[in-house]
């Protein structure tokens, strides 16, 4: 028969508790039925994933378009003035995604749109935390989301993300989301050390980290003869994110 709450074939892999907000992070055990597309493509070696949120008076913010439905005294808004409509134009120009984040407020339950791909969350203390595009996905409102712009030129020309980064700055709760669950992400913490990685494996960076791109020798014909050309270079005191096996993932 019909399902009243989905608690038979969902299973909550995390929960957090913000002020005046929870969020939840669940898993379906279990799908049955016809699919297609991206559904069909990945059923069968991941199982679907979604963010639910219970609102007790708080704030929740996402980004563009995650909504799936929402019950109960819940309101969103968006802030329409010039500036905002400006602001997420440029956003959306230098980062690849929306800056103009929807908010949602009140007392309810909010299901953002599932994905094959796996969500997890973080709590960020007094921190700002610079995340690569597409891997935020929502936050409470103690939360600021924006812009970071790469203070190094062989970074933005050379480094895969371009100029401009999505940055998370506050204390708050905060979902990202990944290819690979969070048990594949390697966090190396830096003392005032270096970090050389071939290739767009990193996903975000927290602390006083500088990055920039380098050659593997101090010669082009070096790099070129070691086969490994370009790194990208990590130096500072701080976090490291990356995925080790993320070029092995369907």
């Amino acid at each position: 028969m019909f399902n009243p709450d989905l608690s038979s074939i969902v299973k909550v892999l995390e929960r957090r508790e913000g002020e005046g907000i929870i969020l939840e992070v669940i898993q379906y055990e279990k799908l049955q039925g016809h699919y297609g597309g991206e559904a069909a493509a990945y059923r069968h070696v991941n199982k679907l994933h979604q963010v639910r949120a219970y609102l007790k008076g708080g704030e929740l913010v996402t980004e563009s378009g995650a909504l799936q439905f929402m019950k109960g005294a819940v309101a969103m808004k968006t802030d329409n003035s010039l500036g905002s409509i400006a602001k997420g134009l440029l956003g959306n120009a230098l980062t690849g995604e929306s800056s103009v984040k929807p908010r949602y407020t009140g007392v309810g339950e909010i299901y953002l749109e599932p994905s094959y791909k796996h969500f997890f969350s973080i709590e960020l203390n007094n921190e700002e935390l610079i995340a690569d595009k597409g891997t935020f996905y929502c936050c409470e409102s103690r939360v600021e989301v924006g812009v970071y712009a790469q203070k190094n030129l062989s970074a933005a020309i050379a480094g895969g993300e371009g100029y401009f980064q999505t940055k998370l700055r506050g204390s708050g709760i905060a979902v990202l989301q990944s290819s690979v669950p969070s048990e594949q992400i390697l966090v190396y913490k830096l003392n005032n050390e270096k970090l050389q990685v071939d290739g767009n494996y990193v996903i975000a960076r927290k602390g006083n980290i500088e990055f920039t791109v380098e050659k593997s020798t101090k010669s082009i014909i070096g790099s070129s003869r070691s086969g490994e050309g370009l790194l990208h270079t990590y130096r500072g005191t701080g976090e490291v994110w990356l995925i080790p096996t993320l070029k092995f993932v369907g």
